[in-house]
């Protein structure tokens, strides 16, 4: 009854207020649910960055915890080839050898180096250097049997063990009573975590290696073995918080933590508590457990981490048995996104208030002038309706009818006017619109670029650092083979060479980090094609091996341009081994060099009769660690593009599959970044 009250009062408005409270009505419809459907977009949006954004930080956590560990092998391998352990565990006399070891253990900083002999019979603990001798009976600390240790197991067959082991108090205690005090943990009460029927945890988590002592007349003599305990080590999560999220903050609070795991349990961890102490003791929510532990899957999403919401990355840390035995974490709070998404729909929201205001104001004045002319043709209608048959329009009187006809004339005539008006506004409106979207679509372009390279640089140290380890293993293990050599000899040249070379990697290495640090460039005027030509020079042997064959095709007139002549050379390296490397069969690679067809560039075109890129690898081919490679890094690409965006220009690719690809290196003669600032900052 009252709906058909509301419907009677509505129907006996004036026209004008049924047009404005009907237009009301649709705005506000309208508004409420574009607003609904933008939050969520928003929202999504929001969140879907922050997630790829954790992505990332995982991968180079990652990277930091293998730099870890590779570092832990090769010192314990080095150590392992030391005579003085040959020669020991051929005598069977340890004296001294404790506290050489010991020294290297302080060194290198790691909680554990034991030697083992043949058997896997413990016979000198470094830890203890200060404490007992070496070589003591089974009843000693120094006697007690590890061949049962996974690790050691391996060492005795010959082989070279590293990786993340669970380490029984007991095993602790053999070493000290101060690492087992470390590993021990009193459950902290966590909210959201599963439940447990204990309430401690004695085991320690530590990253361990195990080399063979090799003798190459007897074989293997005993095994060497050292490792880091990560229970209340706070370097690795430290180093990974610094790397990654370069201590920014948020309202006082840290937006990023890192997290080590032993089963479900915070061992080490930069997630503070709500007495601003390290959140060790404390457990992982129910569903990371269920999904990371109980699964052994990733967890990438929204999580509850001791005290507040994070955006959060979990991956399983698995021994050389490939058991789950504990979780890597890295995670943002979502605090700052969650504000940025308020504030971005309350903008949203302000604006469309504002416009429903002045779209309230602009129908009135709209609904008036409409219903005026109205009024007059319902009188002139009324007098045609009564019988008045010679009654004409007339447009030139100045009486109601008069004055209705000459409203019609102009409503005829604006209309037409206005219809114009629409079509050309109508077409400038398209086309701004048009230019508009161009730019959005190029800003959103670079600001994806911008965090790709962002996070190239922020992976570039920990992969040039690990790099650096087997460099370094390579360059003393050289220098020691030189100094056992003579002065002269084909031995000695060639050593003197790997020599040189591993430096000259180093050398390379060097770059990665100074292209990772957003390093000026070195330009200097240089000869596109002196540069190809050394580069095939490099590749020449490599390709002929596989039976590939370099055309080249270069416009020899070409001017001199400013370049950085290492990073452009890296560049066309980069292009060349893909290129070569996508012919397992052999074929052709083209190089050409020519001047664009607009004169304000120079190309080098990369053409290879490969195998072809799959159309959706296409638009991934520049991020940074994508590849298709069981043995790449996904780096050489990415760094490239970075290169060649750095002096202004751009690289292209065309592709087809089993016929092969086609990359355009474009580079100003004029470099652009100077002109614009902010592209050489990106």
């Amino acid at each position: 009854m009252q709906s058909r009250t509301l419907v009677r009062r509505f129907h006996d408005l004036p026209l004008r207020s049924k047009l404005v409270l009907s237009f009301l009505v649709v705005i506000l419809i309208g508004g409420v649910v574009s607003l609904l459907i933008g939050t969520r977009l928003e929202h999504r949006t929001i969140i879907s960055l922050a997630e790829a954004k954790v992505r990332h930080d995982l991968a180079a956590a990652w990277v930091v915890y293998n730099e870890k560990l590779n570092g832990i092998r090769d010192t314990v391998r080095l150590s392992a080839e030391q005579e003085s352990l040959r020669q020991a565990l051929r005598s069977g006399h340890f004296d001294g050898l404790a506290a050489r070891l010991d020294k290297v253990r302080r060194d290198y900083r790691l909680d554990v180096l034991t030697l083992t002999d043949g058997s896997g019979r413990a016979v000198v603990r470094s830890r203890r250097a200060g404490s007992s001798g070496v070589g003591e009976s089974a009843a000693g600390t120094d006697g007690d049997n590890e061949s049962r240790d996974p690790f050691v197991a391996r060492a005795l067959r010959g082989e070279t063990a590293a990786g993340t082991q669970i380490v029984p108090r007991g095993e602790l205690l053999k070493e000290g009573r101060d690492l087992a005090d470390r590993a021990y943990f009193e459950f902290v009460p966590t909210p959201m975590a599963a439940e447990r029927t204990e309430n401690h945890e004695e085991s320690g988590m530590m990253l361990k290696s195990a080399v063979p002592v090799v003798d190459d007349g007897a074989g293997v003599l005993g095994v060497l073995y050292g490792g880091l305990l990560l229970d209340r080590d706070y370097e690795l999560v430290d180093r990974v918080k610094d790397i990654v999220y370069r201590g920014e903050k948020y309202k006082g609070h840290d937006i990023g933590t890192a997290t080590l795991f032993q089963n479900d349990l915070r061992i080490s961890t930069n997630v503070l508590d709500d007495k601003g102490n390290r959140a060790v003791g404390t457990r992982v929510s129910r569903e990371v457990n269920e999904a990371v532990l109980r699964q052994g899957r990733s967890y990438l999403g929204r999580a509850f981490v001791v005290t507040a919401w994070y955006i959060t990355a979990y991956e399983p840390i698995r021994d050389i048995d490939g058991k789950t035995i504990g979780m890597i974490y890295v995670g943002m709070l979502e605090r700052p996104y969650i504000d940025l998404r308020n504030r971005v729909m309350a903008t949203f929201s302000g604006l469309a208030g504002l416009c429903t205001v002045f779209l309230l104001v602009l129908l009135a004045y709209i609904a008036r002038n409409i219903t005026r002319p109205l009024a007059a043709m319902v009188e002139a209608t009324d007098k045609i309706a009564r019988g008045d048959l010679e009654h004409r329009v007339d447009a030139e009187g100045r009486d109601e009818i008069g004055l209705l006809a000459q409203s019609f004339n102009r409503m005829t005539e604006d209309l037409h006017a206005a219809r114009e008006d629409l079509t050309q506004w109508g077409r400038t409106l398209e086309r701004r619109v048009e230019e508009r979207t161009q730019q959005l679509r190029l800003t959103r372009d670079q600001l994806i670029q911008s965090e790709k390279l962002a996070s190239l640089g922020q992976m570039a140290a920990g992969v040039a650092h690990e790099i650096n380890n087997p460099l370094t293993s390579i360059l003393l293990n050289t220098h020691l083979l030189l100094e056992t050599h003579g002065e002269a000899g084909e031995e000695r040249e060639s050593l003197t060479l790997i020599a040189e070379e591993a430096a000259r990697c180093a050398k390379i290495v060097s770059g990665l980090l100074d292209f990772a640090r957003q390093t000026p460039a070195q330009e200097t005027p240089a000869d596109v094609n002196d540069i190809i030509d050394r580069t095939v020079q490099l590749h020449e042997m490599q390709a002929s091996v596989r039976n590939i064959h370099i055309e080249k095709q270069l416009d020899r007139s070409l001017p001199p341009v400013d370049l950085d002549k290492n990073k452009i050379q890296q560049v066309f390296s980069n292009l060349a081994m893909n290129a070569r490397e996508a012919m397992p069969d052999g074929g052709t690679l083209t190089i050409t060099s020519r001047l664009s067809r607009d004169g304000a560039a120079l190309e080098i075109v990369f053409s290879d009769t490969g195998v072809g890129i799959p159309g959706e690898n296409l638009p991934k081919l520049f991020d940074p660690f994508f590849t298709t490679k069981s043995f790449g890094t996904g780096l050489g690409l990415a760094v490239s593009y970075g290169i060649i965006l750095q002096r202004g220009g751009t690289i292209e690719v065309r592709s087809e599959v089993g016929r092969g690809s086609v990359f355009t290196v474009r580079i100003p003669l004029v470099d652009k970044t100077e002109e614009n600032p902010k592209m050489k900052e990106a």
